[in-house]
């Protein structure tokens, strides 16, 4: 009776700690830190440039440069929305990475995609186009 009572303590303890790990609790070691720089939603692109989109409503840098293959990131910092595109406007056609941005709202971060190729393109903001202090610039090498 007693080693009964013995198998059904291990066996009560084991479903304990699967359904633990499963649930993502106990059990499971702690990871480490992710590499520095930031990357797209859709995996492992790093990010070489940060702009900010700053309370007064600029562009800052408006000018930033970065290796084939890197992306940029955009925070806004400023307190409405924005929706940052490639030159020319209304087309959006220059360098479509930079279209991945789209719509960003206030205290929002966004990535564009990888850039695949060296060349300089132009951005703005499509809300605002005229607005040359929300106009800037990539510089891909």
């Amino acid at each position: 009776m007693e080693s009964r009572k013995s198998v059904w303590g291990v066996f009560a303890a084991a479903a304990v700690g699967v359904m633990l790990a499963a649930c993502g609790g106990g059990m499971s070691s702690p990871t480490a830190p992710s590499s520095t720089g930031s990357s797209t939603s859709a995996g492992s692109v790093t990010s070489g440039a940060t702009i900010t989109i700053t309370a007064a409503g600029q562009v800052s840098p408006s000018s930033v440069s970065i290796a084939v293959g890197q992306a940029v990131t955009v925070v806004n910092n400023d307190s409405r929305p924005h929706e940052i595109a490639s030159d020319p406007h209304p087309t959006h056609t220059n360098c479509p990475s930079i279209n991945a941005v789209g719509s960003i709202g206030a205290g929002q971060t966004k990535t564009t995609n990888a850039f695949t190729s060296a060349q300089t393109c132009g951005y703005h903001d499509h809300n605002d186009p005229g607005n040359a202090s929300l106009q800037g610039q990539i510089i891909i090498r």
